[in-house]
């Protein structure tokens, strides 16, 4: 299979490459630069991994950057995974437009126009294709600060539910895996405390695998859940 993952160079993003590498898929792997992690992973697995710079919070040139450069008529598309994003860690009472814009450019308008070119590329190729989008538990479940990040995260799982409406007869599916709180880049500003605070909602008190996760956005993407669209997997140790 031929996947395109975003924010695949790091944390949960670099995972989901990993797991499908290893099983023989081809990963385009979207982000802002090469890091040094992905680049190991190209030279174990040579032509099977590609990088393609682009900005996700200017969504105007994902066309070009990435439409241009893969989303060819050579190439078929089989699935794509929209997991890079970007948090808004503040109060409500403090909420800036800038920040607040730039937020939804990265997390929901850009993996909105990816859905779009990666449905027309399954769609010439007559593909059944699956696209998994990363949502995140505090969609489900409030955390003082997340109202900005979580309502972004809220607005992804309407879309999905939505695509895997529209588009099912074409045999393409769309899911969304929810993850907890995983030891991620994304969390790294937290406090040991903090941490533990969050741990202790959990049934395991302990933080989400990120292999776990992987693996779960693996398991969408593959043959074997051919049946399963538009809907919502928690994988966050207990939490909801």
């Amino acid at each position: 299979m031929n996947i395109l993952v975003t924010g695949g160079t790091r944390g949960l993003g670099l995972e989901i490459v990993r797991q499908q590498l290893k099983i023989g898929n081809s990963v385009w792997v979207v982000g802002r630069t090469l890091s040094s992690e992905l680049e190991t992973l190209q030279k174990k697995y040579l032509e099977r991994v590609t990088f393609v710079a682009c900005d996700l919070s200017a969504p105007k040139a994902i066309k070009e950057q990435i439409g241009g450069a893969l989303l060819s008529k050579e190439m078929p598309l089989h699935a794509l995974v929209n997991n890079a994003a970007m948090t808004y860690d503040d109060l409500v009472s403090n909420v800036h437009l800038d920040k607040l814009e730039e937020l939804f450019r990265v997390n929901v308008f850009s993996p909105m126009l990816l859905t779009k070119l990666a449905i027309r590329q399954m769609l010439f190729h007559k593909t059944a294709g699956s696209i998994v989008h990363v949502s995140s538990i505090s969609a489900h479940t409030g955390y003082k600060g997340l109202a900005m990040y979580a309502s972004t995260k809220g607005a992804m799982e309407a879309f999905s539910k939505n695509v895997a409406r529209e588009w099912g007869t074409m045999g393409i599916r769309s899911n969304c895996v929810v993850p907890g709180f995983m030891e991620t880049d994304m969390s790294a500003s937290l406090s040991d405390e903090q941490k533990q605070r969050v741990y202790q909602r959990t049934s395991l008190k302990q933080p989400t695998d990120v292999k776990s996760v992987a693996a779960m956005v693996g398991f969408l993407l593959s043959a074997a859940s051919s049946s399963v669209t538009g809907q919502e997997f928690m994988v966050d140790a207990g939490t909801v």
